[in-house]
C-alpha cells in the first residue's frame, strides 16, 4: 500500500490516528456534560443536551480545539478534568513499532495536530509518543485549525516539506480533504479511530485498520 522509497516525509494525526479516540470521545459526550451538571444544578439530559449545542456552534473552529476556551465556556477547570479519566488515553496497537521502523528508513516523522497545547502534555506523559517525533506542530500555534485551507501554507513556513513525497495518515475527512486540495501526495485515513465503535465512513480515500498493515519491511 506504501512505497516507502518515494516518501520522506511522514505527518502524523493524533487523537484517533495514533491514540484511541475513545478518551476524547468519553471525555467531552459523557465526563464533561456530568461535571456541567454538578456545577451548575442540572439534571443530566439537560446539562448534556446544553453542553453539546455548544460544542455544535463551535463546530470547524480553533474555539472547538481550545482547553481554555471551553474552561472559560463551560466554567470547568477542562484540564483538570482531563487528569481524572487519563487512565482511558490509549496508543492504538502497533503504533510504536510502526514509529521505530519508520525511524529505521530515515523518514522525517512529523505530528500535526488540532490538540491544544495542554492537551499535549497530558497525553505525551501518558504516553511514549514524543520521542518518536522529529517535530510536533500544533494548530493552535499557527492560528488555524488543519481544516482551514490556508492551514499547510503556514505549517510550511514552520516545518517545510515537499508536498509530493509525503504521507498524510489523519481520522478526520475535513482534515484529508484539505490536505489533498494543498496536494499532498500520499494520504490515509482511519477505519476505527474510537476502538469502542463501528468502523466510520472514510469516503474517498484508502484507509488503514492497524498500523500492522503499512509496517515498513513487513
Amino acid at each position: 500500500m506504501i512505497a516507502w522509497d518515494t516518501l520522506d516525509t511522514l505527518l502524523l494525526d493524533l487523537d484517533g490516528t495514533l491514540l484511541d479516540l475513545h478518551y476524547d470521545n468519553h471525555f467531552w459526550l459523557e465526563h464533561v456534560p456530568r461535571r456541567y451538571a454538578e456545577l451548575h444544578g442540572l439534571a443530566p439530559a439537560a446539562a448534556r443536551e446544553e453542553v453539546l449545542g455548544r460544542y455544535k456552534r463551535a463546530e470547524g473552529t480553533l474555539d472547538w480545539y481550545c482547553v481554555d476556551y471551553w474552561s472559560r465556556e463551560l466554567r470547568l477547570d477542562i484540564p483538570q478534568l482531563k487528569e481524572e479519566v487519563n487512565h482511558l488515553i490509549a496508543v492504538h496497537p502497533h503504533v510504536l513499532d510502526f514509529l521505530e521502523a519508520v525511524k529505521t528508513l530515515k523518514k522525517r516523522i512529523v505530528l500535526v495536530t488540532n490538540a491544544h497545547g495542554k492537551t499535549l502534555t497530558i497525553k505525551f506523559r501518558a504516553t511514549a509518543l514524543r520521542n518518536h517525533f522529529d517535530a510536533v506542530v500544533c494548530s493552535h500555534d499557527l492560528g488555524l485549525p488543519k481544516e482551514h485551507a490556508d492551514f499547510w501554507d503556514k505549517m510550511q513556513q514552520v516545518q517545510p516539506f515537499d508536498k509530493s513525497c509525503a504521507l498524510l495518515i489523519d481520522d478526520s475527512l475535513p482534515v484529508l480533504r484539505s490536505a489533498s486540495r494543498y496536494g499532498i501526495g500520499h494520504l490515509l485515513a482511519v477505519y476505527k479511530p474510537d476502538s469502542k465503535l463501528p468502523e466510520k465512513d472514510v469516503g474517498e480515500f484508502q484507509a488503514i485498520r492497524s498500523f500492522r498493515e503499512i509496517m515498513p519491511g513487513a
